[in-house]
């Protein structure tokens, strides 16, 4: 991409930061691995992309589904149908009307198989999705616009949780006419968000300004500036420095910030509704087939050690973190138990390790708590099982393209609510269907429940369903659950206005920042030169 004269290394030209207006400037820890909706699958591009994309309903900051494009709805069918009203007046960033066909383009574009969307199964309870996916037909039979400001979709059948899943990106609308293909430039980046995307340079920067046109008003702080700064104790510095406004710390870093009393009266906790775990591919890594070696994996590893004590957050004893419907707080979980591990590795034939196949564990580059996961991980199966691991950092996007391809045998990573059902941990994620279960886990049984707990009316019913699926998981071993998620904020004084919710911070139409001073920057907001 060719720049303008007058752009510096590393972020835009004062002059870029448009008019004069405050700055609102919090860090990427990568950059973003794309920059369309119907594309996205990680959190931090996510946070990002619900600035400039918006779709029919979200969460708000009391964890309730609220209409943001739709004005209103209604379920009909006995829950198989779904009525939205738009909202009147809507517009696109480039200012052309929001139309009820352009939701029902959006919602087709991101099941289309030609596409390639890797979140296109959270579509997959509309009417038709099947057979957009075998290619006998190329829309949504369920998927309607009967006139401009009304979307109807029908559903196969009843889902308690559907309108959790519309308020995940797959479901923003998209402007058709420059949405052709993956939106991979800040010019056909067309969403109706608080902030349009104004420039980007890949490892660098991302600017974004304010909105007139979107719903609720123009944000009171003009522009938003994510500069990619991928090593921690960079983004810590330059926080301290006052050239960031929020700070999402790692683990390591909090020894640093409990130790400064300015830092730490920043500090502001977000608890978050997420499973960090170690996923085994079966069909990558013949051994993994075998339940025994599975569970003698998750026995020979001192999780709550890890959780607790290495990465300082809460021993998950299950799939379901708390915020969740259907979490449980007094589950017992699987034990650490090194040696009932030897038996079971034995008993599959690799008595103390020998014989045991190369593998190695991929984790997330420059995030120090999945290096953390993932070296500990090592450690203990060589302490108590005898096995080799190697540990393999890689590039973000890089990883979650093998992953989708299930290239991987061995990986560290987290799972974040979509929204706030079981479903969204258990079903979508390792039914032997699921589009999510990257894992090769299959259980006739679990598939069963879960079948039946997705459609289950009701709540006492489909939570007691569920439960029994989630035990078999853990017997299973299907995967292993390490710890649960919080996020640790440093918000400066500076800032009014931030909201968020059990899925981080929202969008930040709210958001107000006043003049730094005294903080290497000027008072329009701008860095000093």
């Amino acid at each position: 991409m060719l720049w303008a004269a007058g752009c510096t290394p590393g972020g835009f030209s004062k002059k870029q930061a448009v008019g004069g207006e405050l700055q609102f400037r919090y860090a990427m820890h990568a950059s973003p691995t794309t920059l369309d909706p119907g594309k996205v699958q990680d959190v931090d591009t996510s946070d990002l992309l619900q600035n400039i994309y918006q779709g029919l309903v979200a969460y708000d900051d009391k964890n309730e589904i609220v209409p943001v494009l739709a004005e209103s709805w209604t379920v009909e069918d006995g829950g198989k149908r779904y009525r939205f009203r738009l909202r009147g007046g809507l517009k696109f960033h480039s200012g052309r009307a929001v139309k009820a066909s352009d939701v029902v383009y959006s919602l087709n574009r991101h099941v289309d198989p030609k596409f390639g969307s890797p979140t296109a199964g959270y579509l997959s309870d509309i009417v038709g999705y099947a057979d957009v996916l075998a290619g006998k037909a190329t829309v949504l039979k369920g998927l309607s616009a009967p006139n401009d400001s009304e979307v109807v979709i029908d559903l196969d059948a009843p889902r308690p949780y559907f309108l959790g899943k519309l308020t995940y990106p797959c479901a923003f609308v998209v402007n058709p006419e420059r949405a052709k293909g993956e939106i991979t430039v800040e010019t056909r980046a067309d969403g109706t968000g608080p902030y349009r995307l104004r420039a980007y340079a890949k490892d660098q920067e991302v600017l974004l300004e304010a909105f007139d046109g979107t719903v609720g008003g123009r944000p009171p702080t003009g522009v938003l500036v994510r500069p990619i700064i991928k090593d921690a104790a960079t983004r810590l510095l330059k926080y301290r420095n006052g050239e960031l406004d929020i700070l999402t710390l790692e683990r390591q870093d909090m020894a640093a910030v409990e130790k400064d009393a300015k830092l730490r009266a920043d500090v502001v906790e977000v608890p978050r509704p997420v499973i960090y775990y170690l996923g085994m591919n079966q069909a990558r890594f013949a051994p993994f087939r075998d339940a025994r070696v599975r569970r003698a994996f998750m026995l020979g590893i001192n999780r709550k050690k890890i959780a607790e004590d290495v990465i300082g957050l809460p021993y998950a004893k299950g799939f379901v973190p708390p915020g969740v419907t259907g979490h449980r707080a007094d589950l017992a979980g699987v034990p650490f138990d090194p040696s009932a591990a030897r038996r079971l590795l034995a008993e599959a034939g690799y008595p103390e390790g020998h014989n045991f196949p190369a593998l190695t564990i991929t984790y997330r580059e420059g995030r120090p708590d999945s290096q953390l996961l993932a070296v500990s991980a090592v450690t203990d199966l060589k302490k108590n099982l005898g096995i080799n691991v190697s540990a393999r950092a890689m590039e973000w996007r890089s990883f979650l393209e093998a992953r989708n391809a299930k290239q991987l045998q061995f990986v560290g990573l987290s799972w974040y609510a979509d929204y706030l059902d079981p479903e969204n941990f258990l079903s979508f994620l390792m039914r032997s269907d699921a589009s999510e279960n990257r894992d090769g886990y299959a259980n006739p049984e679990f598939d069963a429940l879960c079948r039946q707990a997705d459609v289950e009316m009701d709540p006492s019913k489909r939570t007691s369903l569920y439960h029994q699926a989630e035990d078999i998981l853990l017997e299973d071993a299907a995967r292993i659950p390490v710890y649960y998620g919080r996020d640790i904020l440093l918000v400066s004084p500076r800032v009014s206005g931030l909201r968020t919710n059990l899925f981080g911070t929202m969008p930040h139409a709210t958001v107000t920042v006043s003049a730094r001073n005294g903080s290497g920057a000027g008072s329009d907001g701008s860095e000093k030169p």
